[in-house]
């Protein structure tokens, strides 16, 4: 049975998390304090036992010059005596009806070993992020600038960010989480992390994309085995996307993972002069994310 977390489970969660993944109790505290909400949990349990869990953590993310609500999956997990029985496989397709009820139209996360990759791409997840190799804006800089002040440091922060596009934003209250985490190991430098995207509500991201690039014009089949509402055939033209029953103009057919890359620039430049021209390429950006 899957539920959300209350008052009575949320120790289990903390629970699974340090099982799983073995993270000192100092940065637990941080993550627990700041991100963990019981109406953003989900937890399988067997009869009366939690078994496994995940959490979507609400952010917003700049997409084709708006900011778009995203859903993050954190601390997916499933005890070791409850594995390979399909356990998450109903808590990640429970996550994606959550997803579309909220109306958060895009979730992402970041894979914690290679492995995941692959595990990911079966539930429509497509790698839009690359490992960074410059260090990101240095958090301990920023701070000095502003002592004492931790609203100005934000804001300089913000500044650094809010005008990126493709890049998961961040509110004051994760800046703050941020810094409690980093103060935790010394303020390390950071890099773009790893990182992968699903596609929730493929008509609306379609509508922004259209907006953006108002005089392209072509129809699109996008298939989608898991979630069938995404599935079809749109027309976009003059700046409007709209799901059609018969293409209007030339088509091009596309899976929801290389739409996903497509519609986020991700790489796009590597898949010949068709899709660069329609999909510009572009460099999408997470960072900061409490790894």
């Amino acid at each position: 049975m899957i539920r959300f977390a209350d008052e009575h489970s949320r120790e289990a969660v903390r629970a699974m998390w340090k099982r799983c993944f073995g993270d000192p109790d100092d940065y637990m505290d941080v993550y627990f304090r700041h991100k963990y909400r019981d109406d953003q949990t989900l937890i399988y349990f067997e009869g009366e036992m939690a078994v496994a869990s995940l959490q979507m953590l609400p952010y917003t993310f700049t997409f084709h010059g708006c900011e778009i609500p995203v859903l993050y999956l954190s601390g997916v997990c499933t005890l070791p005596e409850a594995r390979k029985k399909g356990i998450m496989h109903q808590l990640l397709l429970r996550s994606f009806e959550v997803a579309r009820e909220r109306e958060f139209p895009l979730m992402l996360l970041v894979p914690q070993e290679e492995w995941l990759l692959g595990f990911y791409a079966k539930y429509g997840f497509a790698q839009t992020f690359d490992a960074g190799v410059e260090q990101m804006l240095l958090l301990k800089k920023v701070l000095d600038l502003h002592p004492g002040d931790l609203q100005a440091a934000y804001r300089a922060f913000d500044s650094h960010f809010r005008g990126c596009e493709m890049t998961l934003q961040k509110t004051y209250d994760d800046f703050c989480a941020i810094v409690e985490e980093a103060s935790l190991y010394h303020f390390p430098p950071k890099k773009n992390l790893i990182g992968m995207s699903r596609i929730i509500d493929v008509e609306r991201l379609l509508q922004l994309y259209a907006a953006a690039q108002d005089d392209i014009n072509f129809s699109l089949k996008v298939v989608d085995p898991l979630l069938s509402r995404n599935s079809g055939i749109f027309s976009i033209s003059g700046g409007i996307a709209i799901k059609v029953e018969q293409p209007i103009d030339s088509m091009l057919e596309l899976a929801i993972t290389d739409l996903t890359q497509h519609l986020m620039g991700y790489h796009t430049s590597e898949r010949g002069e068709q899709i660069e021209t329609l999909f510009p390429e572009k460099v999408p950006a997470m960072h900061y994310m409490l790894e």
